[in-house]
């Protein structure tokens, strides 16, 4: 991060481009998208960019590439996941998962998603997949991409790089909260799955005689 930073401090007009590596992250492309922002957000408060335009880029390239990705997800998504192959099964099931957890959290789990380092990477994809409706994603999208981008360029403009530093590692304790959250429920369902599965069936009731 720091190599980065020299390099940028040679040119301050790069540094608009940190911003803009948030859409590659948030099209699904593994990508230092969160510390690019908060880079350029420091940056800011070093007199080398312009905050205000830090935000802009950062949060619209945040809601453009969740859009590219949801497209993505709702065209070819599902054909990827159902497509021939190792783990063909377990990718079944992923889908059959996220089905029910999109109808039931839905916008929450768009808003949120962009909160929590990794899993903002596959949210637009699997709410693509599962057919949320567009502008349900949308609004929840955006609005997620503007509180994020703004939140993280204010927090490295005004608390400078130790205050980036601690909110980046809180967003990464969350993703592994999630993580083992999600693992647990995954055993939870495949345990309570197996159980119904070997359990004998109750014989049908006789036919009441006719009156």
């Amino acid at each position: 991060m720091l190599a980065l930073g020299a390099l940028i401090s040679v040119s301050g007009g790069l540094g608009y481009a940190l911003p803009a590596i948030v859409g590659l992250e948030s099209l699904g492309v593994p990508s230092p998208g969160e510390t690019a922002l908060v880079l350029a957000a420091v940056l800011a408060s070093q007199g080398k960019l312009q905050i205000w335009l830090v935000i802009v880029i950062g949060c619209g390239s945040a809601i453009v590439g969740d859009n590219i990705g949801y497209l993505l997800g709702r065209t070819i998504g599902r054909q990827v996941l159902e497509a021939p192959g190792p783990f063909q099964k377990h990718r079944r099931r992923l889908i059959a998962t996220g089905e029910r957890f999109f109808a039931k959290h839905g916008g929450k789990a768009v808003f949120l998603a962009r909160w929590v380092a990794l899993v903002r990477i596959a949210a637009a994809w699997f709410a693509g997949i599962e057919e949320m409706e567009f502008l349900q994603f949308f609004f929840w999208n955006a609005l997620g991409g503007i509180t994020w981008g703004t939140t993280y360029s204010l927090v490295g403009y005004y608390g400078g790089k130790t205050a980036a530093d601690a909110i980046t590692l809180y967003g990464v304790i969350a993703a592994i909260v999630l993580g083992v959250v999600l693992v647990v429920g995954l055993v939870a369902w495949r345990v309570r799955e197996r159980r119904h599965a070997q359990a004998p069936e109750e014989p049908e009731p006789p036919p009441s005689p006719e009156s």
